[in-house]
C-alpha cells in the first residue's frame, strides 16, 4: 500500500481512474463490483469483491469504496446505495495481513481506520445486505449503514479480542447503541458470535430474508426509498443521525427547524397537494419557486445549498 494507508490509496485510486472515468458505474475497481439497479438505474450497487480473503477490507477496498460511493453520493439520479459482499462473507473483517505488524506510531500517524468513516458522512440512503460472516471490521462496516438488512446465513461478531485488541472503527460505540450496553459487552467481551434472527431480535438489524433473497430485497427497499423526494430522503437522515449526537431537546428542536425547511422545496408542496388531491405524488428535488427562480435543493440539510436553475 503507499505509504500514508488510505489516505494515500484513495488519491492513488483517483489518478489512476482518471477524471474521464470518475463516473462510479463506468469505472473498474479492484476489489469492488459496481453496477445500477432498478427500473431508472436509481439504486447504486457495490459489491466487496475479495472472495479469496472472504471481502477482508483491505486499505485499498476502502480507498475505492470511498471513492465510488462519494461519487454516488454527488449524482442526482442516486437515491439509494446498497453494499454487500458474497454469499459467504459480508466482509470477515480488516485485513489481518496488512495491520499485524504495524506499530503504534504507524498507526497514529496514519490515523488508521479514520477513512472508513467516509461512509457515515454520505447524504444518499445506504443500505448494508448481510449474506455470511460480517464479524470485526465488516459488522462496523455494516452499522455504518442507515440500513442493515440480512440473509438467513448471517454472523455477525466483534471477535477483536481474540486478536488481542479492540474494536477499532466504532464497533464499541455503534454496537452499543443499536443492541445496549449489556449485549455488546457479551459480544466484545467473549467474541462469540450471533446469528441472524438473534441479530433481528435485539434490533442489530431490520428485516431478515432467505440469502438467495436478500440483494434483490435490497435493491427493492432502495427503489422504494429513491422514489421519494432526496432532499427529504436526506433530510429524514440528518435528522435520525442527530439523535445519537444530541440531547432530547436538542434533537427534537434540531428536528423542527429541519421540518421547517422542508416548505422551502417543491416537493413538500406537491407530496401535501397530492394527498389532498389523492393522486400519486410526483416529487422533483427542487427548491420552491422564489423572489430568486426555483432551483435544485443540494443534499445536506440545514446547510445545503440552492442553485438556480
Amino acid at each position: 500500500a503507499p505509504r500514508g494507508g488510505v489516505a494515500a490509496l484513495t488519491r492513488a485510486v483517483a489518478a489512476r481512474h482518471g477524471a474521464a472515468a470518475s463516473t462510479a458505474a463506468r469505472a473498474a475497481y479492484n476489489t469492488l463490483l459496481v453496477e445500477r439497479r432498478g427500473d431508472a438505474n436509481e439504486v447504486a450497487l457495490v459489491t466487496l469483491n475479495r472472495p479469496k480473503a472472504l471481502n477482508a477490507l483491505c486499505d485499498e477496498l476502502i480507498a475505492e469504496l470511498t471513492e465510488v460511493t462519494t461519487e454516488f453520493d454527488r449524482d442526482g439520479d442516486v437515491g439509494a446505495i446498497v453494499i454487500t459482499g458474497s454469499d459467504k462473507a459480508f466482509a470477515a473483517g480488516a485485513d489481518i495481513s496488512e495491520m499485524a505488524t504495524r506499530s503504534y506510531m504507524d498507526t497514529y500517524k496514519t490515523n488508521m481506520f479514520e477513512p472508513w468513516t467516509a461512509l457515515t458522512r454520505l447524504q444518499t440512503p445506504t443500505i448494508a445486505a448481510v449474506n455470511g460472516y460480517a464479524l470485526g471490521g465488516g459488522c462496523e462496516l455494516a452499522m455504518m449503514c442507515d440500513i442493515m438488512l440480512a440473509g438467513d446465513t448471517a454472523q455477525f461478531g466483534q471477535p477483536e479480542i481474540l486478536l488481542g485488541t479492540i474494536p477499532g472503527c466504532g464497533g464499541t460505540q455503534r454496537l452499543v447503541r443499536a443492541v445496549g450496553k449489556s449485549k455488546a459487552m457479551e459480544m466484545i467481551l467473549t467474541g462469540d458470535r450471533i446469528k441472524a434472527e438473534e441479530a433481528l431480535a435485539i434490533g442489530l438489524v431490520a428485516r431478515v430474508y432467505p440469502a438467495a433473497e436478500l440483494v434483490d430485497r435490497a435493491v427493492a427497499m432502495g427503489s422504494k426509498i429513491a422514489g421519494f423526494s432526496k432532499p427529504i430522503a436526506s433530510l429524514c437522515k440528518e435528522a435520525v443521525n442527530a439523535a445519537f449526537e444530541m440531547t432530547l431537546a436538542e434533537g427534537v428542536h434540531f428536528e423542527r427547524r429541519l421540518f421547517h425547511s422542508t416548505f422551502a422545496t417543491d416537493d413538500q408542496k406537491e407530496g401535501m397537494a397530492a394527498f389532498l388531491e389523492k393522486r400519486k405524488a410526483k416529487f422533483t428535488d427542487k427548491s420552491a419557486a422564489g423572489g430568486c427562480g426555483s432551483g435544485r435543493v443540494a443534499r445536506g440539510g440545514m446547510h445545503a445549498r440552492t442553485t438556480v436553475a
